[in-house]
């Protein structure tokens, strides 16, 4: 891990814990996180947004009047929409999507899961996603109830997978395998 992504995580956990025990409380903890992800979304596929939410250049007044439209925009439950006004308001949205990805983090845990990124050259059929599911299953064994699978294609890997489980990475792809082989081959020549 970074510095600088070990650096986001210190600032983003205790805001990340707060708002799942906000969520808790208030039996919303699966809405809540479907529109934090709506946002994590949007940050993913509209470049503006995600430029504004790291730019510095930026003052905090000016993002948290943007984000505020954009929220209303999208229909935002209060609960979320008072988080990222919040964050907003004190300068935090270069945060924010470590903010989600910890609160799905907590989230899932609560709920007995053990979620897995699965990262693949191709799109993985039903039936490879059901036999990663149950080898990662046997592998992980622990009090997980669940593998949920979070899958995302990334077609520099040539082929193979990386998955991550945790802290854990196990990488198999044929970049990675070309790299190292490319790395090799240097320091016998």
């Amino acid at each position: 891990m970074s510095a600088n992504s070990s650096s986001l995580t210190h600032i983003a956990n205790p805001y990340s814990i707060a708002l799942y025990e906000l969520a808790f409380d208030a039996k919303s903890v699966a809405k809540t996180q479907k529109a934090l992800e709506e946002i994590a979304n949007l940050a993913d596929k509209n470049d503006d947004f995600a430029r504004m939410l790291a730019s510095p250049l930026i003052s905090a007044t000016d993002k948290s009047n943007a984000i505020t439209k954009i929220l209303a925009k999208l229909k935002t439950p209060t609960l979320a929409t008072n988080f990222i006004k919040l964050v907003a308001k004190h300068d935090r949205l270069i945060v924010l999507p470590t903010m989600i990805e910890l609160f799905k983090k907590i989230a899932a845990n609560a709920r007995g899961e053990t979620v897995a990124e699965i990262i693949s050259a191709s799109k993985l059929s039903k039936k490879q996603l059901d036999n990663l599911s149950k080898v990662l299953k046997k592998k992980i064994g622990k009090d997980s109830k669940t593998i949920k699978l979070q899958t995302h294609v990334d077609t520099s890997l040539i082929g193979g997978l990386i998955v991550k489980v945790g802290s854990q990475m196990i990488d198999s792809s044929l970049k990675t395998k070309l790299s190292a082989m490319k790395i090799a081959m240097k320091e016998i020549g």
